[in-house]
């Protein structure tokens, strides 16, 4: 589809949408929609600068270059105050928009992304190059690209071309963005606690995070909340046991020395079933809340709805744990708590042999929490766990997590997700909880308490991975492109000031 013929039907389908909406002025999204596609190539820049721009935490890469630039994308944007919020890691970045409007709401972004080897990728991955991807159209391929910068480029897109159509925002704006989201949000409680920061933030009816929500298919869904997570390192060493070597030796030496590395692996099998799919860890899931007879009807409702078939394809895989049914892995997918290893290090790793027993092991574990489990209890278990089996000389470090978080259906926040959706003719699924992870319980939670999730039209793939991307001029007449995704955020915010 052209970006004319996309404008085109684009703005028949806004006409539909303002028949049915007396409370906006009849021209206000005309207008903006009108600058929107005036201002595409300002709007591509402006994310293939930021995919420019990189910031890595894990690497201690970026910093604080990554928190000046988002300062810089607010204040271009018309945000009146925006400044760096200090912690003992990466600093946060706050800001506030006063629109004068009577509603506030929360945005929330992560600045920024996950680790990549560039060896691995079509094009270099900071290069932001805009290729075109059978089936989808144009696109940005970049690390960030989908997660998140693409909508959040898309959501600061909104806003520039809402103050260029002369309008007012319909809603104030309490922003707070973190660098450390993909290490687990260690220190991101220490922004949003602090009190110039809480106050804005409680006055608002909720907080969202601009994401790209639609599947090939068209299909958007609509999650209540998330997984909580607590990504740690296991670390066995024979200077720590008291056994084995304390450096690398001649692997003939295991006849006769105790190994750090098959140590480690008799402790990790410990913290799962024999089949390694269900925890063992003891008092793990003690607190753990079983899902509801609500949410098992809205999954076997989206089972009859999402593709099974599309799942196994984009997960290279041909069966499910236990050879389960499709309702079933869903099921899983919601409810079921998670002890995953990343990764498993230990001695010589290159080509060919090198005939070594290391002194050293470490394994990178993630646990996925759900309701009323905690990332404090998680941890506190996985050490008594360990600690009682005869393996407390293992290190166990939490690199960083979070609680798991839920919003009501009932909430105005995703009522209105609903409402934009149905108006755009987009029927969402809607399900308990995305089985990823992001920090929404710090909304969620004590003492904000309020409703927090994703929302945003738009697509793309890839996030953690090679030739990540988001979709720019969409081919596909189901999926938006970054003109679509930036219309929607309009829409959103035109319905939350209602």
């Amino acid at each position: 589809m052209t970006r004319k013929a996309f404008f085109l039907a684009a703005t028949a389908a806004a006409t539909i949408f303002l028949c049915n909406q007396p409370a906006w002025p009849a021209d206000d999204l005309a207008d903006i929609k009108e600058q929107i596609t005036r201002q595409h190539d300002q709007s591509v820049k402006r994310l293939q600068d930021w995919i420019h721009q990189v910031s890595i935490a894990a690497e201690n890469r970026g910093y604080p270059e990554g928190a000046d630039y988002m300062i810089k994308l607010l204040q271009e944007a018309g945000f009146d105050q925006a400044r760096q919020v200090p912690t003992q890691g990466k600093p946060g970045v706050f800001a506030t928009l006063d629109a004068g409007a009577p509603k506030t709401v929360g945005i929330y972004f992560m600045y920024d992304v996950k680790q990549f080897d560039p060896a691995e990728w079509t094009s270099p991955p900071t290069d932001a190059a805009l290729v075109d991807k059978p089936d989808f159209g144009k696109v940005v391929v970049g690390r960030g690209a989908v997660n998140q910068k693409g909508p959040e480029s898309a959501f600061l897109a909104a806003l520039h071309a809402i103050r260029a159509a002369g309008k007012k925002l319909p809603v104030n704006l309490a922003f707070v963005a973190e660098g450390e989201e993909e290490i687990g949000s260690p220190h991101f409680p220490q922004i949003v606690h602090q009190p110039e920061v809480q106050a804005p933030l409680a006055k608002c009816d909720g907080i969202f995070i601009p994401s790209a929500e639609q599947d090939p298919d068209g299909t958007v869904t609509l999650t209540l909340g998330a997984k909580g997570v607590i990504e740690v390192e296991l670390t066995s060493s024979g200077e720590k046991w008291g056994r084995g070597p304390k450096k690398d030796v001649h692997s003939s030496n295991k006849a006769r020395l105790d190994s750090p590395a098959w140590h480690l692996v008799e402790a990790l099998h410990t913290l799962v079933s024999a089949d390694g799919n269900e925890p063992a860890i003891d008092d793990f899931t003690a607190k753990l809340r079983s899902m509801s007879a609500e949410e098992k009807a809205m999954v076997a409702k989206a089972a009859k709805r999402l593709s099974e078939a599309q799942a196994k394809k984009l997960l290279s895989v041909e069966h499910w744990v236990h050879d389960v049914n499709w309702e079933k892995a869903l099921e899983l997918l919601m409810s079921r708590p998670t002890v995953n290893i990343e990764g498993l290090v230990g001695g010589y790793t290159g080509p060919g042999g090198k005939t070594i027993l290391p002194h050293r092991a470490v394994a990178k574990l993630d646990l996925r929490l759900v309701p009323n489990m905690t990332a404090a209890d998680a941890i506190a278990a996985l050490k008594a766990h360990l600690a009682k089996r005869g393996f407390a000389d293992i290190d166990v470090n939490m690199t960083g997590g979070y609680d798991p978080n839920s919003t009501s259906v009932d909430s105005g926040l995703i009522k209105s997700q609903i409402a934009v959706l149905k108006n755009s003719g987009i029927d969402p699924i809607i399900l308990p909880r995305s089985a990823g992870s992001w920090p929404g319980y710090v909304f969620t939670g004590a003492p904000l308490n309020k409703p927090a999730g994703h929302f945003g039209l738009g697509h793309g793939s890839g996030a953690h991975a090679p030739d990540e991307y988001f979709v720019i001029e969409s081919s596909n007449p189901k999926i938006q492109g970054i003109d679509g995704a930036t219309m929607s955020f309009v829409q959103y915010l035109y319905e939350l000031g209602k």
